[in-house]
């Protein structure tokens, strides 16, 4: 959809365009300020994404710059002196700095043609990264009535769709929503077992590759970083309580390929342009949808078959609940339960996770096996839990038959399990005649069925903070008729080998030279060092790629190469031209047969 909505911007028309990560935003908006007068206002919310796509644009040739508070002043000065004659055609800041005093009226006198807004959604209190103070953008259409504005995300609901138009003042916009597929990403869920030794096989299993790995807790992110590199895997901590400089630093050398792995808070990520990211492990289970499906997305960026894996624990609900319930605003409670019941179903369905996740955002797929998740690539089995969905469904029965009312899911388990804790026996709950009845299941395979009985609408669970679990009139009808239940439940071992094996097949691939590939992969990263700037922005993995398969003997067929162009060619075809000749004079070249 690139090309209409750059149309669209060249006529002046407002444009609220939602584009999956790694779906090409960026080149909606930078395209049209190089072909148009005047200068263009790109809205972002974080800083290192600023630097990101400045240097990427600057290595291209394009006069782009950023303004925001890590400039020392000096050159915070030189760039608005350039600002003022006119050196620039892209200017990047973060919100608050439109707030600051004398700033708009600066940018009255830079010939603003175009405004463009990224991540949009921060401007939607019903979005996953709402920010108060991209509410003040709609002050720019005050002071700027004619120029048109262009919004950009790559998550939103129907509901926050509309929020963003309403809140940015758009006028009659074109709207284009893509497809939320991502078709190179692989999804897997794994019930945590020993989070620590999976995570570290897992990431054992991809030498080479980079990573991040999403945490709920800045201590975990810490202690999962020095873990790792104790392991002889380089990584780093990020998150929002180190200092400023620490933060960046760590970054840096993710992005430069200095160390393999970040681990992260949600503070990381938006917006980072790094295209090798080929693995995403979420070691805590998100706050909602959106923001898995947004973080998962800053893999494989550029094309390339990478993999998303979710640690899932029940416990990790009641970690949520807890951080929910701190929330002052009830609206922001309840909002924020049910879009964790929602990630929680998500985790524990049995069904395709593609067809899942794209169904949040409201969209459909005809294929009936996606042949990219867990689910699909090894089908859950059909288990007979009748039994214990009797056991189950009789206990929440006989606990609101004693009580008169319901009580929470880890509550329930207990009295099952025959537990003696404070609650069980205060309440008198080791009396009923559930009690121990379910002693030969660990408490982790009752909360799996209980979310089974939930999904089949056997029970049902609150929305309010308690998060009680209850029976439906179905489940009762099943109670009293002892109806048979089954439930589908992944083959145990049996995903491994074929996941593995799967995971080369996501996405369209091609052989290459890996010989040829890594010699120029040293190479590009040796030009980086000496320009300062990360790796990628030389060029892609997919260049070099593309360099190993073809391997480039002239100029003309250098610049040919995808992810080269005209300037990189003039900077760059010498020495990488003189790295392939030289490596064929030693290894001769490879033949292909996909060729």
């Amino acid at each position: 959809m690139q090309a209409e909505i750059i149309a669209d911007a060249l006529a002046g028309r407002d444009v609220f365009a939602l584009l999956p990560t790694g779906g090409g935003k960026s080149l909606c908006y930078q395209l049209p300020a190089l072909l148009r007068p005047g200068l263009t206002l790109v809205v972002s919310p974080l800083i290192a994404l600023m630097k990101d796509q400045v240097d990427a644009l600057t290595a291209n040739g394009v006069a782009a710059t950023y303004l925001n508070s890590s400039l020392e002043p000096g050159e915070g000065r030189r760039r608005l002196r350039g600002l003022h004659a006119g050196d620039y055609k892209l200017l990047y800041v973060a919100p608050e700095r439109l707030l600051l005093s004398g700033f708009l009226e600066d940018l009255q006198k830079w010939g603003v043609t175009l405004i463009a807004v990224d991540e949009a959604h921060c401007i939607s209190e019903w979005g996953h990264d709402f920010r108060p103070e991209y509410r003040r953008l709609s002050e720019l259409r005050d002071v700027f009535p004619e120029v048109p504005v262009m919004a950009l995300t790559a998550t939103a609901t129907g509901r926050v769709r509309r929020d963003i138009v309403e809140r940015l003042g758009l006028r009659g916009p074109r709207e284009y929503v893509a497809s939320f597929n991502r078709p190179n990403l692989f999804y897997r869920v794994v019930p945590k077992a020993g989070a620590f030794d999976q995570l570290a096989d897992f990431v054992s299993k991809r030498p080479g590759d980079a990573g991040i790995v999403y945490c709920l807790s800045r201590k975990s992110a810490e202690s999962l970083a020095e873990k790792l590199t104790a392991a002889g895997v380089p990584a780093r901590a990020y998150h929002a309580g180190l200092d400023a400089a620490v933060r960046a630093a760590n970054q840096e050398v993710f992005l430069r390929d200095e160390v393999r792995v970040i681990c992260a808070t949600i503070a990381f990520g938006m917006g980072i342009n790094k295209p090798n990211v080929r693995f995403v492990v979420h070691y805590d289970l998100p706050r909602n949808l959106e923001s898995y499906y947004q973080e998962t997305g800053r893999a494989g960026r550029d094309g390339l078959p990478s993999d998303c894996l979710l640690l899932y624990s029940r416990g990790d609900i009641l970690k949520q609940k807890r951080m929910i319930d701190e929330k002052p605003d009830e609206g922001e409670r309840q909002t924020a339960l049910k879009q964790l019941n929602v990630i929680a179903e998500f985790a524990e369905s049995g069904a395709c996770r593609r067809t899942g996740l794209l169904g949040y955002f409201g969209e459909t797929t005809s294929d009936e096996n996606c042949g990219g998740c867990d689910n699909c690539v090894s089908p859950p089995e059909e288990v007979d839990v009748t039994v214990a969905a009797q056991k189950f469904l009789s206990c929440l029965y006989r606990v609101r038959q004693a009580s008169g009312f319901s009580f929470g899911l880890n509550h329930v388990v207990e009295i099952l399990t025959g537990a003696k804790t404070k609650g069980v026996l205060g309440r008198g709950h080791d009396q009923l005649p559930t009690y121990g009845v379910g002693k030969d299941m660990p408490p982790e395979e009752w909360k799996q069925l209980a979310g089974d009985l939930i999904r089949l609408g056997y029970a049902v669970r609150s929305d309010d903070k308690f998060a009680t679990i209850d029976l439906t009139p179905q489940g009762l009808d099943v109670l009293k008729a002892r109806t048979p239940v089954r439930v589908r439940r992944a083959p145990a071992g049996k995903f491994a080998a074929k996941g593995e094996r799967a995971r080369k097949k996501v996405a369209a691939d091609f052989a290459f030279d890996e010989a040829l590939f890594e010699r120029l992969r040293k190479l590009r990263r040796e030009i980086a060092d000496a320009k300062d700037v990360p790796a990628y922005v030389i060029f892609s993995d997919v260049t070099l790629r593309h360099m190993a398969r073809h391997y480039p003997d002239s100029s003309l067929a250098f610049e040919a190469t995808p992810g080269v162009g005209r300037k990189k060619a003039v900077e760059f075809s010498a020495r990488f031209l003189a790295a392939i000749r030289d490596y064929v004079a030693e290894s001769g070249q490879q033949v292909f047969k996909d060729q």
